[in-house]
């Protein structure tokens, strides 16, 4: 599972806009507060429902595919803010639960939202859905409707939704 200190920021990234206009609100939120960044990219092999992983045909392909496509936007966010600490890592597990124990030792989570069906899914997606009942610490949720479909980067202040931990 993942490494995360305690302090870090904990961002989920996968093949999203939105999650890299997260990674970066996170990046801002570290550059503030002095805290380290780690942007988490969970991956499975499940090639019966996953055309990449039935394409790609190895485990180990799939998992090189995600690794650089990690690497490729924490290395623009990088470009952008060279004064943050961001370390990336890749896990193999479902999303909903990497986030969900790395979140045991992050002092914040942040997620961008989806919304594929229900209506709390509707607002924020089923991995956020999830991490907003299960984690360990605040979450942040940024939303898709603050990333225009042309531009990855909404305004920090604007995009913040927040939580301040597990429903109870």
């Amino acid at each position: 599972m993942t490494t995360a200190n305690q302090g870090d920021i904990v961002v989920g990234v996968d093949h999203s806009a939105i999650s890299a206009a997260a990674l970066r609100w996170a990046v801002s939120e570290a550059a503030v507060s002095g805290r380290q960044v780690v942007a988490l990219r969970a991956w499975t092999f499940e090639p019966v429902y996953d055309l990449g992983a039935a394409v790609a045909g190895t485990p180990q392909a799939v998992a090189d595919r995600e690794r650089h496509q990690l690497d490729e936007v924490v290395g623009e966010v990088r470009a952008e803010h060279p004064g943050v600490a961001i370390r990336a890592e890749l896990v193999e597990h479902s999303p909903a639960v990497a986030l969900e124990e790395a979140s045991k030792t992050a002092s914040m989570l942040v997620l961008g939202s989806h919304g594929h069906s229900r209506l709390l899914k509707l607002l924020v997606g089923s991995v956020a859905e999830h991490c907003l009942h299960e984690a360990g610490c605040p979450v942040v949720v940024i939303p898709a409707r603050t990333v225009p479909e042309k531009d990855a980067t909404p305004e920090p202040e604007s995009a913040v939704g927040y939580y301040p931990g597990p429903l109870l």
